[in-house]
């Protein structure tokens, strides 16, 4: 996870007129709820991560983000997919410089304190608690998401955590004029329970105030501004900016910078037409919203559509995390919401990533750090391509491809690896291999589990949806980052293969079991899962959303 600087969609406009064409204005300006620690993203500059006895973890796109994907992922932003998610761990994605910067402030902490060097086996325990903390905050931010939404709306939500940015920020950027480890490993659990809020703030607003027709292109809009941080946080964490002795606190605290630019733009935005109707009952105010937001005066059409999903859900029982599970109702839509989550955080984003800098620097590349950034370059152009493409081709055949075409590039990778000191020429197969794999991956299973979960349920379980899947994400960054090294010793090359094997099992269930959500409203999409129920849940999508199908539009 995980967490970015705006989107450059055109923010001038929204800054002359801010309420005018508010919706993209929002879905842009919400992306700075994702930190962005450059110096914890660093694009693997030379592809190691901490002490020489710790192997590194990775970061997620988002979650973005950081990690994988994702990830959390968040996470690359401060957290992340942001997914990652995000994205998506920066300070597990940094370089070897910026690490030993770290270890050095760690060691000469130790020494003003106790009059002596820190023991190695001291130094990997604080450096793994630095790395893990962060993926740890963003799981139990992740899973506090219903508190907040239900409670205080989707806008007022993401306003009030802002508070969390500042506080990691101050606690990062003077850990090293305190002389304290303490704090700088609080401020990252901070800052990871903030993107772990915001992954599910972003993609759940962002839903809700999209007009159908443009819901899967502005949910987009969360994964390209995730990628976008991460570029920008591998180019300002270079040893030459600011991943250096010097600037490294101010490096971390600029998490604060997006914060400050959320609080002064977020409140041009609106409150969610859907919780304002839905949950606060206020016709008046939603509907006015509406106006706004669809710039038109004839929003009759989508109030009905939210008063049918209103009387549904008034006739159903308040919806829990268990209740999700227990349901027939809601357990299929939340096993599809949880395996999209781990399709992109179990993809082998991270284990490319972690190979792509010894590949490069095998393939004769003078600055392997530079290759590295230009794999960001390519992780942003697709998210783009994604973006133009998704309302057509539709969530669940972007998915696919994307899918289909990471196995593929990760059979390339093995072959290429294993081969690599017998044939030097291999070099640059995987070469390709590393840049199509990022390609795909940002086709489709980086954007689309986040916002493709908020498509899935109807305003009342969606909170607690959104929560589960945040988790699951998260979480299964975190293990991926504490097994892979294991797992990595033990296959050498060949850990693609367990990959491979994963990207054509996820293939087969978003095959078999995810609907096309296109052109659909939240309350058709679920409409179609009450029908199904448990005694239909082994019906193909096509099946299950019949008379629609698959791939047709309302």
């Amino acid at each position: 996870m995980h967490e970015a600087f705006l989107c450059p969609s055109s923010p001038p406009v929204g800054l002359v007129c801010p309420l005018k064409n508010t919706n993209t204005l929002c879905s842009v300006l919400l992306k700075s709820a994702f930190p962005l620690p450059p110096a914890e993203a660093r694009g693997s500059q030379e592809g190691s991560l901490g002490p020489s006895s710790l192997t590194p973890q990775f970061y997620s796109p988002g979650i973005p983000g950081t990690s994988s994907g994702t990830g959390p992922g968040g996470t690359p932003l401060g957290f992340l997919p942001s997914g990652r998610t995000h994205f998506w761990d920066p300070l597990s994605w940094i370089s070897k410089g910026f690490s030993v910067v770290i270890e050095e402030f760690y060691n000469e902490t130790w020494i003003h304190r106790y009059g002596e060097p820190i023991l190695p086996s001291t130094l990997t325990t604080l450096w793994s608690l630095s790395v893990a903390i962060f993926s740890i905050g963003g799981m139990l931010g992740a899973f506090s998401v219903g508190l907040f939404v239900n409670r205080f709306g989707r806008r007022n939500s993401m306003l009030m955590v802002n508070l969390l940015a500042f506080v990691a920020a101050v606690l990062m950027g003077f850990s090293k004029l305190g002389k304290s480890f303490e704090m700088l490993i609080l401020g990252r659990f901070i800052i990871g329970v903030y993107s772990g809020l915001s992954t599910g703030f972003v993609p759940m607003y962002v839903g809700e105030v999209s007009p159908t027709a443009l819901r899967g292109a502005l949910g987009t809009l969360h994964q390209l501004s995730v990628v976008i941080g991460i570029l920008i946080a591998q180019v300002f964490g270079l040893d030459s900016i600011m991943g250096n002795e010097e600037l490294w606190p101010l490096l971390l605290s600029i998490t604060f910078l997006p914060a400050v630019v959320q609080c002064v733009l977020l409140p041009f935005c609106p409150e969610s037409p859907r919780f304002l109707l839905i949950n606060r009952n206020e016709e008046n105010r939603a509907k006015s919203v509406l106006k706004k937001l669809r710039g038109t005066a004839d929003v009759t059409r989508d109030l009905q559509e939210m008063k049918e999903e209103s009387r549904q859900m008034m006739r159903e029982k308040k919806v829990t995390i268990l209740e999700l599970f227990r349901s027939p109702t809601y357990r299929q839509p939340i096993l599809i919401a949880v395996m999209l989550q781990l399709s992109q955080q179990l993809s082998g984003i991270n284990a490319v990533f972690y190979y792509s800098t010894s590949i490069f620097e095998k393939a004769g590349v003078q600055q392997p750090v530079y290759a590295t950034i230009g794999a960001g370059i390519v992780n942003t152009a697709f998210t783009v391509v994604s973006l133009f493409v998704v309302e057509r081709a539709g969530r669940r055949t972007l998915h696919l491809i994307g899918l289909g075409g990471m196995a593929g590039c990760a059979v390339l990778m093995t072959i290429a690896v294993a081969l690599l000191e017998q044939l030097p020429w291999m070099s640059y197969l995987s070469i390709v291999a590393i840049f199509g794999f990022v390609a795909f991956f940002e086709v489709g299973p980086g954007p689309i589990p986040w916002f493709i979960v908020a498509e899935l349920f109807s305003q009342g379980p969606r909170p607690a949806a959104i929560a589960v899947s945040g988790f699951s994400n998260w979480a299964s960054n975190f293990l991926v980052g504490m097994c892979f090294q294991y797992v990595e010793q033990l296959c050498g090359p060949y850990v693609f293969i367990i990959f491979t094997v994963l990207l054509v099992l996820f293939f087969i269930f978003t095959y078999f079991k995810v609907p096309e959500t296109k052109g659909r409203t939240f309350d058709e999409i679920a409409s179609g899962f009450r029908q199904g129920g448990a005694s239909q849940s082994d019906k193909t999508p096509e099946e299950l959303f019949h008379p629609l199908g698959a791939d047709s539009q309302v």
